[in-house]
């Protein structure tokens, strides 16, 4: 019967640590953690392979070479996008655990308004430099979404001229790439309608699939502005509900110092009383 009793109470014990636990996560961050690394997973894996489908197609059917010298043709462009894209990944993965720390941080500070947990002028700035780096990359996802939405409306036109090519026939309709700076001026790299070549890149996987792997990539570039839109407005509340904590400490802390001086005036006046009585 005592090893029933000892057993439910472990068992209560259990329960109530894991309430405590799952209490304790900031889940609005968690939310938002979850959404960055989706979006920034979504945007740099399907980046990374929409531009090399991409370098497939202007070797394939634009017969674009690439420069035997140290030139910034668009092919280095391409790898230096690549490698920034590698350092997009593996920087926002570790800002994330940052924000996830700080989100569990502030959630204890907060939790512990009327305890005896200390908020430092420390971590109000490292909530105010979140709060203003967060802002920053916002801005930055923002721009890259702009950006990632002019091969999609490039690879647009494209898909949409090979759709209705059967409408284009006797038309002299061309894909020059030297109108959006891919080759030089003076080469002539055009595919044009009714040509062997378009109909070759029109019936090819590549096109199809660069053009929906962009799509994506643009999608996870929003997720992540939308990951960091939703940070702010945690990191925002959470510093409003900080500074309000610091202000009621520093209540509680001038309370307390005028309850001490009054007992301290009482007891004083208690002894006086007693030895004027004596």
């Amino acid at each position: 019967m005592e090893e029933d009793m000892d057993e439910g109470q472990s068992q209560k014990g259990c329960l109530e640590c894991c309430i405590k636990c799952l209490g304790g996560i900031p889940y609005p961050s968690l939310v938002a953690t979850i959404l960055l690394y989706a979006g920034v997973a979504l945007f740099c894996g399907c980046g990374h392979e929409a531009l090399s489908g991409t370098v497939t197609i202007l070797q394939n059917y634009f017969e674009v070479v690439r420069s035997p010298v140290d030139a910034l043709d668009v092919f280095t462009m391409i790898d230096i996008i690549k490698y920034v894209i590698y350092g997009i990944a593996s920087a926002f993965f570790v800002y994330g655990i940052l924000l996830m720390v700080e989100g569990f941080f502030t959630s204890g500070a907060i939790k512990d308004l009327y305890g005896d947990f200390k908020i430092t002028t420390c971590g109000r700035c490292v909530s105010a430099w979140f709060i203003m780096l967060t802002y920053i990359f916002m801005l930055a996802w923002l721009g890259v979404t702009a950006f990632t939405s002019i091969p999609v409306f490039l690879y647009f036109n494209i898909w949409n001229i090979c759709q209705n090519a059967t409408v284009l026939d006797g038309t002299e309709l061309c894909l020059d790439p030297r109108q959006y700076g891919i080759v030089p001026i003076a080469e002539a790299k055009t595919v044009c309608a009714g040509s062997e070549k378009f109909y070759k890149m029109c019936e090819s996987n590549e096109l199809d699939m660069t053009f929906h792997l962009f799509i994506c990539a643009l999608a996870g570039a929003g997720a992540a502005v939308i990951a960091m839109i939703h940070y702010l407005m945690v990191l925002s509340a959470n510093w409003a509900y900080v500074k309000d904590a610091c202000r009621m400490q520093k209540y509680e802390d001038i309370k307390s110092k005028e309850e001490q001086e009054l007992h301290d005036i009482h007891s004083t006046r208690s002894k006086e009383r007693l030895n004027a009585y004596t």
